[in-house]
């Protein structure tokens, strides 16, 4: 889910990546060029980069989209009114600067003069209000919509100017407008956004354009020459959709991906050569994101408390993290990542007790009456399937620890594996499933009303396990309607100690990102939100450019 690596082969391989096929065929064609630790760089237009990803895209409007891929690919061509900068701190983006009243309700925008749709119409405050009314619409099927619920009024000052106004204090305001897809007005204004043709070819504002989208292969993206932040250096960002991560690697050492993101195995093992320290540069950094087991807690099994905590006990997440992390990661304790503020660790432990598991097992009700190693209650077995996206193979070692630790204390677990739009739209939005392993990417405010709020089980919506506790509910409320950080942290403290005893996911762990790219490009420049937030700044020096597009 949402929440947001890679390498190029030296060997003499003629590799070629063809769009289209008619008389207007445009060829990428790779050269070779070696030596990439040269210190005298000098940033240079052109060349692709080339990424490869599990998941394709569902829509490329980001309110529409509920999945990292779509929100990957959809960053680059959308901006919102503010951002994360490396410090943590919020920065303008198409906002130039913003006032906030003493009380904190109304925030006033300036925005930046003259930015430009990618179809030469100008950017105005009037877009900002279109994209407001459209995500707050009823008929507008997005998960995203509550942050902007809370506004009181919003208003157009001028071209230029924008303010919104909140009855009562909302801490991740500020925040929440760098969450706004801003919508082109002039397109779209009287039209039905799930159905417009700009849902697969949408314009933008950002560093790159949407140029071809082959479905099921790979999206192809231009840069913006007019980007107000600037031309950024690598004309071609291409996201190939290669399902099977073994795979995925095997087209980097071919030449065929230059960024992925790396497998603990990988990362670990299968680069640690002279190779790849040659001609890659890897990074490892902790991410705000999380990998849990979820419940869906309209089945009948997992209804009952003492199930989930029998199932808690009976995973070990310390060999989870061994074994399919090499140790590359944390356990994770509840929906916040270690060393942030809201973070809580003195939460009810689930250290592996398969004692303590059939214990709490037998008082649901559940023994093996049969004696043939299956526990069963009034005649059921205990016997249930988990699914997760296919081509994650981390999901799927997991996956597999538990259905074999689950085996030791009597569960049958069916484990199934299901192409990422498929498990999407089929599975979880339509709540088709018993478990279910994912991850979550969160963001830096600790702000997750859509994730556990009663009010947001609804198709489409990220409480889709069906969670409801009225006490988490206030808590969820409390903690977004004050701006005291302290009062914040008990709240959020609070719903993590609820959370803990309640277990309706159970939290695996905290992976570390582990992003590989060729050593060509330049100006990557790590930092806490990670190493894309200035992809319109990286380059290849001319003498090592690898591609070109021929007419």
């Amino acid at each position: 889910m949402m929440i947001k690596g890679l390498f190029i082969c030296t060997m003499m391989l003629s590799l070629l990546f063809c769009f289209g096929c008619d008389s207007g065929t445009e060829v990428l064609t790779k050269s070779e060029s070696p030596g990439y630790d040269s210190k005298n760089s000098t940033p240079s237009y052109g060349d692709a980069l080339i990424v490869g990803t599990i998941g394709e895209p569902s829509v490329l409007i980001p309110m529409l989209a509920g999945d990292s891929a779509s929100h990957d690919v959809g960053g680059l061509i959308f901006n919102g009114l503010v951002k994360y900068d490396t410090d943590l701190s919020i920065i303008g983006d198409l906002a130039e600067s913003w006032d906030i009243s003493p009380d904190g309700l109304t925030i006033t925008f300036h925005l930046r003069r003259g930015v430009y749709w990618t179809d030469k119409t100008e950017f105005t405050a009037e877009d900002i209000m279109f994209g407001y009314k459209t995500i707050i619409d009823d008929k507008t099927p997005t998960p995203y919509k509550e942050d902007f619920l809370q506004v009181d009024s919003a208003l157009v000052i001028d071209r230029y100017t924008f303010r919104v106004s909140y009855k009562k204090p909302f801490a991740p305001a500020l925040s929440s407008w760098g969450n706004l897809p801003i919508l082109p007005k002039h397109l779209l204004e009287g039209k039905d956004i799930t159905k417009t043709p700009l849902m697969r070819e949408p314009v933008g504002m950002g560093p790159y354009i949407i140029n071809k989208w082959e479905p099921g292969q790979q999206l192809r993206l231009v840069s913006n020459h007019d980007y107000f932040e600037g031309r950024p250096f690598i004309e071609n960002y291409i996201y190939r959709i290669i399902p099977d991560q073994a795979t995925m690697f095997l087209e980097l050492q071919s030449g065929g991906v230059d960024y992925m993101g790396l497998t603990p195995i990988q990362y670990t093992k299968q680069t640690d050569t002279l190779y790849f320290s040659e001609n890659y540069q890897k990074f490892r950094y902790p991410v705000f994101s999380y990998t849990y087991f979820g419940f869906n807690l309209l089945h009948p099994f997992f209804k009952d408390k003492k199930v989930r905590q029998a199932i808690a006990y009976a995973v070990d997440k310390e060999e989870i993290i061994d074994v399919v992390l090499f140790g590359l990661g944390s356990p994770a304790t509840g929906p916040f990542v270690p060393d942030t503020w809201p973070y809580n660790g003195n939460v009810k432990k689930y250290n592996y007790n398969p004692d303590k598991a059939l214990g709490l097992l037998s008082e649901a009700g559940w023994k093996d009456s049969d004696k043939n190693g299956v526990l069963d209650k009034n005649g059921t077995p205990f016997e249930f399937t988990i699914i997760t996206n296919m081509g994650n193979s981390l999901r799927m070692r997991t996956a597999t620890i538990i259905q074999w630790r689950l085996q030791k204390i009597g569960i049958k677990v069916h484990i199934r594996a299901v192409e990422w739009s498929t498990f999407i739209n089929e599975f979880i939005d339509k709540k088709r499933f018993q478990a279910v392993i994912l991850g979550w990417s969160i963001g830096l405010d600790p702000d997750q009303y859509d994730i556990w709020h009663s009010t947001k089980t609804g198709e489409k919506e990220f409480n889709f396990i069906s969670y409801a506790n009225p006490l988490i509910d206030r808590l969820l409320e409390k903690g977004r309607s004050t701006f005291d950080r302290e009062e914040r942290k008990r709240a959020y403290f609070r719903i993590q100690e609820i959370l803990s005893e309640d277990v309706p996911y159970l939290f695996l762990y905290v992976p570390d990102a582990l992003p590989v790219i060729h050593k060509r490009f330049k100006g990557i420049k790590p930092s806490p939100i990670g190493i894309s937030y200035n992809l319109h700044q990286w380059y290849v020096p001319k003498e090592f450019h690898r591609h070109k597009i021929e007419k």
